[in-house]
């Protein structure tokens, strides 16, 4: 396989200078505000993005430590495959959140819900569109199945800071 390189299309602002304590999905972030500053060039390919409630960002995990085959994610006390979990320790640490788009405002998305860390480097954001991106059910979440109800009250420890590994 031949290498791919990305180049940041903006930052991310928001109020979580390090991964501990910070929420560990968008449904955990409660009312958490931030914002998207995306290259001034770029401004044109935000025309009629205002119109969308939510959008998906795709980030670059700049904070996350190295990878592991196994992890002990977040929600539960047994190690699980990496890839049957979203720990942020990745072989490519791309992040995506599903937020809230409060406003566009030149190049500034203003954002609610955010849960990733301050100055990620954003790679991509596209308009969430539930017909599109919520697939029918009925659906199946593996080990998270019961769970999940707990992300809204879980904030990262230190076990993906790269400090730690």
């Amino acid at each position: 396989m031949s290498e791919i390189c990305y180049e940041p299309i903006g930052l991310l602002h928001t109020p979580f200078s390090e991964p501990s304590g910070a929420p560990i999905q968008p449904c955990g972030a409660g009312d958490a505000r931030g914002r998207a500053e995306l290259r001034p060039e770029l401004v044109p390919a935000l025309e009629d993005l205002a119109g969308f409630s939510h959008v998906i960002l795709l980030y670059h995990c700049h904070r996350a430590a190295a990878f592991k085959l196994k992890v002990r994610p977040f929600l539960d006390h047994n190690e699980h495959g990496l890839f049957a979990t979203r720990a942020p320790a990745r072989p490519n640490a791309i992040g995506l959140s599903v937020v809230k788009l409060e406003a566009v405002e030149g190049n500034l998305l203003h954002l609610k819900g955010v849960d990733m860390l301050d100055q990620s480097p954003l790679l991509d954001v596209k308009p969430y569109v539930p017909q599109f991106d919520a697939p029918p059910g009925p659906l199946r979440t593996g080990w998270l199945a019961d769970k999940a109800r707990e992300a809204s009250t879980q904030k990262a420890d230190e076990r993906f800071s790269p400090e730690i590994s």
